[in-house]
């Protein structure tokens, strides 16, 4: 299985309206100032936390992403939903920083 997910694909799916949670693994702060359309906040370090009420359903597409490239947030939530059974786990690695360069917006 393929564990990222690239940016053109997510366009796709959130605008065909695909069933996903989209989780942003930064500090609220960041998530306030703007975030992918539809995205939840879950900062990495809460995640386990979290997880069980906010993601209650194991089998959902879940995907996570942070700030760009060089951010780990996103690949220490990844590791750990997987971790925990959740079973379609993927990362956008290359995160908000990726998306606003395409143009696309941001949700505050």
């Amino acid at each position: 299985m393929n564990d990222s997910i690239q940016r053109d694909e997510l366009k796709k799916r959130l605008d065909n309206g695909d069933p996903m949670v989209l989780v942003e693994a930064l500090p609220e702060r960041h998530f306030q100032s703007g975030h992918l359309p539809g995205a939840i906040n879950i900062p990495h370090e809460q995640v386990s936390a979290r997880a069980g009420t906010m993601l209650p359903d194991k089998d959902a597409t879940i995907v996570v992403y942070c700030a760009n490239t060089g951010c780990q947030n996103s690949r220490i939530a990844a590791g750990f939903l997987r971790g925990a059974g959740y079973r379609n786990v993927l990362e956008y690695v290359e995160g908000k920083a990726d998306w606003q360069e395409a143009g696309y917006p941001l949700e505050t």
